[in-house]
């Protein structure tokens, strides 16, 4: 194997299978009670909550290190209204016949439709934008890696980290969202993959009864 520099491994916090277990289990019940939220209230969310969930994003693996992601936080109210005008226009082609039969057969149960105004009614909106290659280097484009699963880690790291702070979140994905280049001012080359709402949740907001069911275990693992 080539030399290389390295830093020492930092070790885990000492701990016995017990504990190890205990802290999974109360990870997992925290996160067994993230909903998607679909109506949001104005109530700010600190700026240093949204700060630490993007560094937390930012410690995701990636493939040769190159962090092939760029988040953009919107605040701004004209471009909140920007983004929401282009996702409505977007919605209604897709719930207008774009989507088909079988994907509006799909979503139906989540009472999902083309007005989306909590586009503009949450304090943040985060455009998640994945970057096919990074800062040039003598003036050569340097390619990244594995740029897709790069983003989706960092993307669940971001959600993980707000839901633990006590912050709702929503992932949208308009098609196409080209848009985002053009509101959040992201060159070409970057291919936005998820725009996050972030606030907190409107009073009686309420959420789709059947999404409390998730497949068990043995559905969505196998051990050999």
């Amino acid at each position: 194997m080539a030399e290389h520099e390295t830093l020492p491994w930092q070790p885990y916090p000492e701990l016995n299978d017990a504990a190890r277990i205990a802290r999974a289990q109360a990870f997992l019940a925290e996160m067994a009670t993230r909903r998607s939220c679909r109506a949001f209230s104005a109530q700010p969310v600190p700026r240093e909550v949204i700060e630490a969930a993007l560094l937390a994003a930012g410690s995701a693996p990636s493939g040769a290190n190159r962090q092939p992601w760029h988040f953009s936080v919107i605040e701004s109210a004209e471009a909140k209204a920007a983004i929401r005008v282009a996702v409505e226009e977007e919605e209604r082609n897709f719930y207008g016949g774009r989507a088909g039969e079988a994907w509006l057969d799909a979503i139906r149960p989540l009472g999902t439709d083309a007005d989306k105004p909590y586009l503009e009614v949450a304090p943040w909106l985060i455009a998640v934008f994945a970057q096919r290659s990074g800062e040039p280097e003598d003036h050569v484009p340097q390619r990244n890696y594995y740029v897709t699963e790069s983003v989706c880690i960092a993307a669940g790291l971001l959600l993980a980290t707000l839901h633990a702070a006590g912050v709702a979140t929503l992932v949208h994905t308009p098609h196409p969202m080209r848009f985002l280049n053009r509101v959040c001012r992201r060159p070409d080359k970057e291919r936005p993959v998820l725009l996050i709402v972030t606030g907190h949740p409107a009073e009686g907001a309420t959420v789709p009864a059947g999404i409390a069911a998730k497949k068990p275990l043995e559905q969505i693992s196998s051990w050999l």
